[in-house]
């Protein structure tokens, strides 16, 4: 029985293109057939670079070996020195980790959204010497109007380096050197006026420190967090103005980073038992950012750990203790150096081994091809035949007794 197929098949909707008959849009086509959004099945959803998962083997194996450097330098501590571990020298060192604490979060933070703020230093140096010389009228009064000035310089920080988008180093670098003009006005050390001991606080001071940076840290690891606050790191034309939202998040970023220098500057002060010394403030820079960078916080923004913070700020902390009590006469300066040197490293290892897998492998494992060595191709129109297939089944209808012949 002879019979036409025409009426079985489906017409393309661009068949009357002439691309499509010339055969030039013929693979276009089935993309756009198979799937709306261009993606056909033999290939895996497109994913964005930021959207798509971390891998967070590099963070916990570095974590565990921050984890081993504390134990081993606070064996070392009470080797040298077991009283250094115990009440109330503990609680002087838990009132020093707590003050780096503050700056390397406010490092972090900034690395993080991609605004490095290298005024922290001489923020907590006008803060130390602030509250030196004001201290006598209280710790509110004298602690409040620095935490104020520091938001203030924040957030003008901030609506310059969005207002013109211009790189936030330069900016902040610029904002520092103001500061270090407040800071050298001074002549001479400044003895401490205020009678306020933070020592009796000193476990809560830590421990929420450590609470913000662990919190804080997690948050940051999630994939809508980590995107929101990327939105200014560096990409294509320098010259494009990011949205508002990026506006929101520059301003909130200067601000808290300046409040915490403030606020780690006050808590130095307070502890301390010698005048404060007038300086640049700029090896405390060093040594917030060097910490934030050791932790596991990628020079480049976005990436980081959980732990990395808290258990880096310990390990600095413990050293600085165990060379003073050695008596080993090491500059800050050379200590932050060598902590932004370790952290560059680091870096460079974070954002090897923890950025997302590459696309050919991805594509390789949606697609099985790399464990069945084969991959499902559709059933394309164009590849249809016009022609009937020929039949050679034994039970042909017309040869039985409902056949056309009787």
């Amino acid at each position: 029985m002879a019979y036409e197929d025409t009426a079985f098949r489906r017409k393309p909707d661009d068949s009357d293109d002439p691309a499509y008959r010339n055969g030039a849009g013929a693979a276009d086509y089935r993309n756009r057939r198979l799937d709306p959004d261009g993606d056909s099945p033999a290939e895996p959803p497109r994913r964005s670079a930021d959207d798509a998962r971390d891998r967070v083997g590099i963070h916990l194996g570095w974590e565990i070996v921050l984890l081993l450097a504390v134990a081993a330098i606070g064996y070392l501590l009470y080797r040298l020195d077991p009283a250094a571990l115990r009440r109330p020298a503990l609680d002087t060192l838990l009132i020093t980790g707590t003050s780096i604490g503050l700056l390397a979060l406010g490092a972090g933070l900034t690395l993080r959204a991609g605004v490095p703020n290298l005024a922290l230093g001489p923020i907590a140096l006008a803060g130390a010497l602030h509250y030196a010389e004001q201290g006598d009228r209280g710790l509110l009064d004298a602690a409040l109007p620095a935490l104020g000035i520091a938001a203030a310089g924040g957030l003008l920080v901030g609506l310059l380096i969005f207002g013109l988008h211009v790189p936030a180093w330069t900016a902040t670098l610029g904002a520092g050197m103001g500061v270090v003009v407040y800071d050298q006005l001074r002549t001479a050390p400044v003895q401490v006026q205020g009678t306020y001991d933070p020592s009796d606080q000193a476990f809560y001071l830590f421990g929420g420190f450590a609470l913000v940076a662990v919190v804080g840290a997690a948050l940051g690891s999630a994939a809508p967090v980590r995107r929101v606050i990327g939105r200014m790191r560096p990409s294509g034309d320098p010259a494009g103005r990011p949205d508002g939202a990026a506006a929101l998040l520059v301003i909130a970023t200067m601000i808290v980073s300046s409040v915490f220098a403030a606020a780690a500057g006050i808590l130095m002060a307070a502890q301390s038992a010698e005048p404060i010394r007038p300086g640049t403030g700029l090896e405390w820079t060093g040594i917030a950012i060097g910490t934030a960078l050791f932790a596991g916080t990628s020079a480049f923004g976005r990436r980081g750990g959980v732990f990395g913070t808290l258990l880096a700020v310990a390990g600095v902390t413990l050293f600085l203790d165990y060379t003073e009590r050695r008596g080993m006469d090491i500059a800050l300066f050379a200590v932050a150096a060598a902590l932004i040197g370790a952290g560059l490293v680091v870096t460079r290892l974070v954002e090897t081994y923890g950025r997302p897998l590459p696309v050919g492998v991805a594509e390789e494992e949606w697609t099985g091809s790399a464990a069945a060595g084969t991959t499902w191709k559709p059933d394309l129109p164009e590849s249809w035949s016009t022609s009937v297939p020929t039949q050679n089944r034994p039970d042909r209808w017309d040869d039985g007794p409902w056949g056309t012949s009787r």
